[in-house]
This record gives C-alpha cells, structure tokens and sequence, in this order.
C-alpha cells in the first residue's frame, strides 16, 4: 500500500507567490530560461536552472551550476521570500486550464514505495539525466520539483479534499500569463492529516507516475545512498521521501506528444507517400481537419500539405504495448522507412507537446527545420496504468501532460 505524509514545506510568501512560481527545469532551455526570469529576482529559476546567473556558455551540468543553484536557494530562504512551514502538512493543490480544473495532494512519498513497485513507472530513464537531478538535489539538500503522481479516485479522500476546497480560504491562488490558474490551500487539522495518510496506507494499493520519472529515480536513489552513508539510519530521515502531487486519475488529461524528422531518409517524396500508403490509408487533408479524434489515426505534414493517415487493421496489435499509436508510428513509419531504431537517442527526431498546437509542427516543417511532422491522438490514462500494471514500459515520449506543475511553491528539505 502506498506510504505518504505531511512534510515541513519550505514555501514563498502569499504575495510573492506567482513571481516565485516557475515552469518545471526541463520544458525549456537555458535561454528560454533566462528570458522568463530577466527581471524577476524571485523567479524559482534561479534555482532551477542557476546556469541563467553565470557567464554565457557555462556547462549547465558543472558543479558551478549547482553551487549557484544553491546560493540562490539559501539566499530566497534567508531574505524571508521562502519560509519554512511550522509543523508538517498536506496541501491541496489545484490547477484550472481552459475551464477543466484537477486538484492533487502535496505529500512527501516513500523512496522505499519506489523499489518495491507500490510507485509504478511506465517509462525508461537515462543515467545522464539522473545524475544530472541527483548532483542538484544533492547540492541543495533539498527535492524543489514536485513528482507528478496519480493513484486510482477514492471517494474518502476526495471527501476531506472537497471540505477544505469549499469551506477554507487558499493560501495561494493566481492566474500567470499562460492562462493557468493555480490555488493552493492549506491542509493542517491532525484529523485530516490522519485520515488521508491512513487512507492511502489502507486503500490505495499503487501510484503511479505521470510525470517526472528522472526526478523519481534520481530522489529514490540518492535516498539510497543517503541511507548507506548513515550509520544511524532510522527509515524516518527525510531523505527517505521525496516531493510529490498525487492526483486522482479521473481528473487528469493526456496531450498529444507529436513527431518532428529532419529529412526522408534518402526517399523521395513519391516514394515516401507510397511506402505509407502500404501502411495506411492516405487522404489529404488541412490544418483544422487533420488532427486525430481517434485512436490509431495520424497526422502528417511533408511539403506544405497535411495528410490524414489511418492504420490498416494488419498492422494494429492487441497487446498493450503494441496497440499504442507510437508504437505502430515506429514499427511501420519510423523505423523501417525513416531508420529511426531508437527515438531516445536519435538525433534526427525531435518531439512537440500537444500544447504547442499543430501551427508548431507546420512552422518548423515550413522553416526547414524537419522534413516531416506526425501527430498522433493522445494516449489514455488507462492505457498508461495498464501498461505499468502489466511491468512494461511505454515507447519513449509517449505522454504529454498539462499543465504542468510550477516549481518553487513547495521544496522539501532533507
């Protein structure tokens, strides 16, 4: 049963909040960053990606990153914008986008939840990129990116959440420039806590990761080496929980993670249709057509006209890796026809976030940036938890979740 509870969270001032909030680390790159930051000394990218306050071209891996990481870190916390909450609660986090609103708890969960399968994963991780978060959560002492976690609707647990929601004044509640409203209110009567803690322990049998898997992995395992380097371990340590929002899986929605390839492979334009047409059925189609309202539908842009594509029934599988959409995009288009073997590492493919919209695909397609652009219907959450039910993991890039978490608005010391 899944093992969560309250945490002494370090949080910014109510006033302060939405200039602290930032996206998470890795939706954006180093100058993207600081371009959002420039003239924001609160924003929690200072933090997040400190390489924005070093000289152009630093190494955002080099241990000067994460010492400036965590200078600002101290420095937020010591000039009073970050305070540390004085006894341990849950908070209730929720986020309104385009008028659906999903409202998750702000816990600390089990690092040993992650080793014995009770947090599921359905995706692969890089070494690289663990080590990239162990070296800043290390450095800081401290998990700042929350844990995207989902676990199946349990109706006693919505019942405290939906008390506080309605009777309680948030502490935090405001609408950035991208349109996504966050409120966050605070959960701290001992009864609460209590029955929601004992609640997971009792009934929720798993969780599961939506989003952050390397931010999972790095915190379980540097809580791994944290434990061997005590000799007093306990299991009560900090280090032993990581920073986490559970959501209950009928609130959440999956974009469309959507395909972008820099050249054809050596194939002309004719022979690349005709080889998908053996594949698929092929109609043309535009803009505000084409995007996919079904499974196993997709579609494509090559040369300043969108296709529509739909898989013949010979090449759709039953099991549940093989039914996925990007599985059959790989199996029939990606690899055989434009030699993509391994999407995690070729660097001829890139992928966009369905949030981006498919004027994104067109104008890099246009600009010549990619030769040619895929989309695809989102996958389900269902989908995703049988997947990791079943042990197995989905084809890399294969979810896409919003909104996304802001950083900053909860850190957990450890």
């Amino acid at each position: 049963m899944a093992v969560i509870q309250p945490f002494f969270a370090v949080r910014p001032l109510a006033e302060l909040a939405a200039q602290v909030a930032s996206l998470p680390y890795d939706v954006m790159n180093t100058a993207e960053a600081k371009a959002m930051a420039t003239g924001n000394p609160y924003s929690f990218l200072h933090v997040s990606r400190a390489e924005i306050d070093l000289p152009e071209g630093t190494d955002e891996h080099s241990q000067a990153v994460y010492d400036k990481a965590n200078e600002n870190f101290r420095q937020l916390i010591s000039s009073g914008t970050l305070f540390q909450e004085e006894k341990p609660c849950y908070y209730i986090y929720a986020q309104t986008m385009n008028g659906r609103r999903q409202i998750g708890l702000v816990a600390s969960s089990s690092v040993e939840d992650y080793f014995n399968k009770v947090i599921k994963k359905h995706e692969f991780t890089r070494p690289e990129k663990e080590e990239d978060r162990i070296r800043h959560m290390e450095t800081l002492s401290a998990h700042v990116g929350p844990i995207f976690l989902t676990y199946p609707k349990n109706n006693l647990i919505d019942s405290v959440v939906t008390n506080i929601v309605n009777s309680e004044t948030p502490v935090y509640d405001f609408t950035p420039e991208d349109g996504v409203r966050h409120t966050v209110w605070l959960m701290n009567k001992e009864e609460d806590i209590a029955l929601v803690t004992t609640t997971f322990q009792e009934q929720i049998p798993f969780t599961y990761i939506a989003d952050g898997h390397h931010r999972t992995a790095s915190a379980a395992k540097l809580g791994q080496r944290l434990k061997a380097q005590n000799p007093k371990h306990t299991g009560k340590e900090e280090y032993n929980f990581f920073l986490s929002v559970l959501f209950p899986d009928e609130q959440l929605a999956i974009m469309d993670y959507n395909r972008l390839v820099k050249d054809l492979n050596g194939h002309s334009e004719e022979e690349f249709l005709n080889a998908i047409a053996e594949k698929f059925e092929l109609a043309k189609s535009n803009l505000f057509e084409v995007k996919p309202n079904k499974l196993h539908q997709f579609g494509m842009y090559l040369n300043g006209q969108w296709y529509q594509l739909s898989a013949k029934a010979e090449n759709i599988k039953t099991d549940p890796i093989g039914v996925l959409d990007v599985t059959i995009l790989q199996e029939n288009v990606l690899a055989p026809l434009l030699g993509i073997n391994d999407p995690r590492t070729d660097k001829r493919i890139d992928f966009v976030g369905g949030i981006r919209g498919l004027q994104e695909l067109e104008r890099r397609v246009n600009k010549g940036e990619a030769a040619v652009a895929f989309t695809l219907y989102p996958v389900s959450l269902k989908q995703l938890m049988d997947i990791a039910d079943s042990g197995n993991v989905m084809p890399p890039k294969s979810t896409w979740f919003e909104p996304k978490l802001r950083d900053g608005l909860f850190s957990h010391l450890f």
